[in-house]
């Protein structure tokens, strides 16, 4: 018997049965029906890209050190240079027209300021490359490109190596000495991927249940690291988990069993695929023996690659009970298949976010350009696990849940006070969306935009604690401080700059949220006819008047602030 894979021996090692090769059968036919699975040109493009990339690559390694080192040709030549793919391509469960997470490494003589400049130059000078974006200031910096058509995403490590041969593998932890914190994070995206694939038994079977999971998670709406559920590394993690335990199972029946063990395991014991190991650098590794930060995270999934991390420290407890909750029911979903009374096209039914509660947050980032748009509304994204927190200790509040995307619009704006308006979160119909950049007026006259305001609204929906019976009296949810406090941390944001961007929050009923938001199919939830709950501001909210008047819940003149703060329910 060879040397089990993962922590603990497995839990079962029996081959299929005729059903389960069945509902495999099954459930790669619902994948390929819902449009899992690019078309083989599509791949074969992919293919043909990553090789022009990484050819490439060594010619910008070979300029850099003929032209800037001055080194012999020879040396200049076998300095060589490589491109590592990671993330979901890598793993093999990409779909069509998803991006490529791309890893350029070099020798210790390419700086990542030659990679910034003369690699984005090379790229700037082809005819296939277009949308080419640096990001230089993210946690880990990024070229963004589209390669005929193909999305990728471009990071870079510098190793202290003097040459990159083709056949560097990146698996030893001695490549890490030495090496600027930057580096060893763009490094762990490839060297955790690779891991993975290694500590799976039957890569196939990985790869068609990591399918299905991801799907069944972006559906669910519970497919987002930053907004505190599960990125793609933490799904797949926990497939290949479930993997190990069953080791000459198929795939059908590790998705049944996923579901299962995935809604019973006890939180906050950690997910591992491997031992924690030790390595040669003074850095931080997941231990909440030793670090008192790692005791409070909910739902630990270690990465398996030295240093290992923590994946999902992001989850909070209202994400936590989210996801236990989409565990529970597609566990049952998948029971049901297993004994065929259900079909697989059920656990992929679309979330049911904008017709759960009866009260959302809107939180509405917003600003005067479209560059600067996209850094501000991405700073308050990665924020909103923050809010989310802080609202968890309001009193009669059971949950915040954040929905995993905001929702962007451009607003031609006619007058300064439209565009302030915009920035408050009052959009009528003076103010549109549409692409025109000009408006007819009411007698017919065409109206020039002044200037265009771009929006970006996320929303977290509000579950509130049903009230106690025999109770009739009001009670009011006091969001104030959670809010108040959401702002001052984004505006702390060292490049916030209140002349062009602004923060707005507001409450809003079910019935007051926008088209845009509801999937096909679904309608607005109607509560009117439900005593239980009232909503409204109260007589003891200072701005009751005011807004009121205005029509709004949360308006007021400063811009970047929240007012409204009591939902009456």
């Amino acid at each position: 018997q060879p040397k089990h894979l993962g922590v603990t021996p497995p839990i079962a090692v029996t081959y299929p049965t005729p059903r389960e090769i069945e509902v495999t059968d099954l459930l790669v036919q619902e994948l390929t029906a819902q449009g899992t699975f690019e078309s083989e040109e599509e791949s074969k493009r992919r293919e043909v890209v990553l090789g022009k990339l990484d050819k490439l690559v060594k010619e910008f390694v070979y300029n850099i050190s003929r032209e800037k080192k001055n080194l012999p040709e020879a040396d200049a030549r076998e300095a060589g240079g490589k491109i590592f793919t990671f993330g979901s391509y890598r793993l093999g469960v990409h779909g069509a027209g998803t991006d490529i997470d791309t890893l350029c490494v070099v020798p210790r003589h390419v700086t990542r300021e030659d990679f910034f400049t003369d690699m984005h130059k090379s790229l700037s000078n082809l005819a296939e490359v277009n949308e080419l974006t640096c990001v230089t200031d993210a946690y880990v910096p990024v070229i963004k490109l589209k390669f005929q058509d193909i999305p990728i995403d471009l990071i870079f490590a510098r190793l202290e190596l003097p040459k990159v041969p083709d056949e560097l593998e990146l698996r030893e932890n001695s490549l890490l000495k030495n090496l600027e914190e930057t580096c060893i994070r763009s490094l762990n995206g490839s060297r955790v991927t690779d891991e993975i694939l290694r500590l799976v038994p039957s890569i196939p079977a990985f790869r068609t249940s990591l399918r299905c999971i991801k799907l069944w998670a972006k559906r669910r709406a519970i497919y987002s690291n930053v907004m505190g559920f599960f990125g793609g590394v933490a799904w797949a993690m926990l497939v290949a988990r479930i993997c190990q335990l069953y080791p000459n199972a198929i795939a059908g029946a590790i998705v049944s069993r996923f579901f299962r063990i995935m809604h019973q395991w006890k939180w906050p014991q950690p997910v591992l695929l491997k031992p924690i190991e030790d390595g040669p650098l003074q850095v931080r590794v997941w231990n909440p023996k030793i670090y008192h930060g790692d005791r409070f995270h909910l739902m630990p999934i270690i990465t398996p690659a030295y240093p290992s991390m923590c994946a999902t420290h992001n989850v909070t407890q209202s994400t936590k009970k989210i996801i236990e909750r989409e565990f529970g029911r597609a566990a049952e979903i998948a029971d049901h298949v297993m004994i065929g009374t259900g079909k697989w096209a059920d656990l992929f039914e679309k979330h049911d976010f904008f017709i759960r509660y009866r009260y959302y947050l809107q939180i509405i980032a917003s600003s005067d350009s479209s560059e600067r748009q996209l850094k501000w509304s991405g700073m308050v994204e990665s924020r909103i696990r923050h809010l989310v927190s802080k609202l968890e200790s309001v009193e009669n509040l059971a949950l915040a849940h954040p929905f995993v995307k905001g929702f962007d619009k451009i607003y031609h704006c006619t007058s300064d006070q439209m565009a302030t308006d915009v920035m408050h979160g009052i959009f009528d119909s003076t103010s549109t969306s549409d692409k025109n950049s000009s408006e007819l007026s009411q007698n017919g006259t065409e109206t020039a935009t002044v200037r265009d305001i771009y929006t970006t609204t996320f929303y977290v929906g509000l579950d509130i604690n049903p009230r106690d019976p025999g109770t009739k009296s009001p009670r009011q949810l006091n969001i104030s401080w959670p809010t108040q406090e959401f702002i001052k941390l984004v505006k702390f944001w060292d490049k916030y700059d209140e002349k062009s961007m602004g923060i707005h929050i507001k409450h809003v009923k079910s019935s007051e949220l926008p088209p845009e938001v509801f999937e096909d199919g679904q309608k607005k939830q109607d509560f009117s006819s439900k005593k239980r709950k009232r909503t409204g501001l109260t007589e003891k909210d200072p701005n009751a008047k005011k807004l009121k008047t205005s029509g709004q819940k949360g308006v007021s003149n400063d811009r970047t602030s929240n007012i409204s703060s009591n939902i009456c329910c």
